[in-house]
């Protein structure tokens, strides 16, 4: 059964979204006793983040309470880069993710005239989706390493310009609101986190142009030393061909297994292949050679990550980005799990796709403004 906490955070995503609109919605959706639902909408009209106001179509019994969000506490503006694309959101004072929108950007045009982008991302979106709500405060997530909570980016290898670039500050001076910076796995795994509502320890593997990590143990997430645990993409590996990496060392399992590989590998046979999303249209259209790429592709990822698995232990593997669509991927990587790890760790390892999905980083910085912000509806 899922705890109070993700249960709240299940009700105010299904409200925001208008998937429920009712207390009986809310124990059909969930799948909850009615006594546990009207607990939570308790504690949520208590607290002010819902109001209840007018009554529904009745299907047999009492007409319903209608319940909402309550909308005048304003709203967080959140934003994941990628190197290719950028998703832009916004949450709830609640953090339940309200709207989101994705759009081409290149990371390598530099900080400056990515961040013009992304402003103009949030006006359109604020426009179009809460009209007159004040902003509350700001979260990015970055394909690169992040000293959090400092917000400035560590040596990111895919990024150039942006090394050592205080993205926090810049967003505090741009929205004059508190922002929050984080490494884009580590939000995503917070948003699978809170989406789920499980507990357990969870190792989250981000699979997209890059390849990124995170564990969650005891429902925290683990940042290491200098909050740059999980950069997983520099593992070296075996059968890379000791390609050149981004990060200038060699046989990393970015050159084998991310999406810029495969990209650089299809291309180079030939293959009208650009980016990671023409990956995927090939993979949907059974193209052989693509489909054997992808699946080896997997394979080494697996390979990387059943060290981990052994060591660590987890309860689960969840695979999110893009690749994780895929699954010939998701399947190659379940495969060398169970070759390569013991068999008692396996027993009981759920190993699948990401239920977050593209929205998972938007998620998470939504949480974690939540607990930074510390703003409530007025």
């Amino acid at each position: 059964m899922s705890d109070p906490a993700s249960l709240r955070e299940q009700a105010l995503s299904l409200l925001a979204s208008g998937k429920a609109t009712s207390r009986a919605d809310l124990v059909e959706t969930l799948q909850v006793a009615p006594s546990t639902v009207s607990s939570v909408v308790r504690r949520l009209l208590e607290e002010g983040t819902i109001l209840e106001e007018g009554v529904g179509v009745s299907t047999g019994g009492r007409r319903p309470r209608i319940l909402r969000l309550r909308q005048d506490g304003g709203v967080f503006a959140v934003a994941e880069l990628g190197g290719r694309h950028a998703r832009v959101g916004l949450c709830s004072p609640s953090g339940a993710l309200l709207a989101a929108e994705e759009f081409a950007v290149d990371i390598g045009a530099g900080p400056e005239a990515i961040f013009d982008t992304v402003t103009a991302a949030f006006d359109t979106v604020r426009t179009s989706h809460a009209p007159g709500r004040r902003l509350l405060a700001v979260g990015m997530a970055l394909p690169g390493p992040v000293d959090f909570p400092h917000g400035r980016l560590i040596g990111p290898a895919r990024m150039p310009g942006w090394s050592g670039y205080d993205v926090q500050n810049d967003l505090r001076r741009r929205f004059e609101v508190t922002a929050v910076v984080d490494n884009d796995a580590k939000a995503a795994a917070i948003g699978e986190h809170v989406t789920r509502g499980e507990g357990g320890d969870m190792i989250y593997i981000k699979a997209g142009t890059g390849i990124g990590g995170c564990l969650i143990s005891g429902a925290q997430i683990y940042r290491g030393g200098r909050g740059l645990s999980g950069d997983v993409t520099h593992v070296r590996v075996a059968d890379s061909g000791e390609r050149e990496c981004s990060c200038g060392s060699r046989g990393c399992l970015e050159t084998v297994a991310s999406g810029a590989a495969l990209v650089r590998e299809l291309a180079g046979r030939g293959l009208p292949v650009s980016s990671t999303r023409d990956v995927i249209d090939a993979v949907d259209n059974a193209d052989p050679a693509v489909v054997t790429l992808v699946r080896q592709a997997g394979r080494l990822l697996g390979v990387a990550v059943s060290g981990l698995v052994n060591f660590l232990n987890p309860d689960r593997v969840v695979l999110g980005g893009v690749l994780s669509t895929l699954d010939v991927y998701v399947a190659a990587v379940k495969g060398v799990l169970y070759e390569r790890c013991l068999p008692p760790l396996t027993q009981s390892l759920s190993i699948e796709a990401s239920v977050a999905g593209p929205d998972a980083a938007l998620i998470g910085l939504g949480h974690l403004l939540r607990e930074t912000a510390d703003i409530r509806p007025s």
